[in-house]
């Protein structure tokens, strides 16, 4: 199983990103896809997740009307729409499979992603 993140970059606060990650090697369809993030010196978080089935979402508080996770079976692939970022955003965003319906629960997830880093400035 593989999942590649991708779509990170350098942005000013205000601006948008788009991450992608595409899976391979899973049934992608019967799996919950999340996305966490780390920050220097943090623990990973839960950001938001969309559920296998009825594409369910579910988000942060933190991240709550700015972010949008969204998934396209066909294509094999997640999507993380990033609006209004905030310097607080700034950390490695990862990818994770999960076989269950849904999990904030990082410890339940069963592939994850390398990583993309997200970096917004002030």
């Amino acid at each position: 199983v593989q999942l590649q993140a991708s779509g990170g970059g350098m942005v000013q606060a205000g601006a948008s990103l788009r991450l992608s990650c595409a899976a391979s090697g899973l049934t992608f369809r019967n799996y919950a896809m999340g996305w966490f993030r780390q920050a220097p010196g943090k623990e990973r978080e839960f950001v938001t997740a969309i559920s296998w089935g009825d594409g369910n979402t579910y988000y942060a508080d933190s991240v709550k009307g700015r972010f949008t996770i969204s998934r396209d079976n066909a294509k094999n692939t997640v999507y993380l729409q990033m609006n209004s970022l905030k310097p607080e955003d700034t950390a490695v965003y990862y990818c994770a499979a999960d076989a269950n319906y849904y999990s904030s629960k990082w410890s339940e997830y069963d592939y994850w992603g390398q990583g993309t880093l997200v970096t917004v400035s002030s």
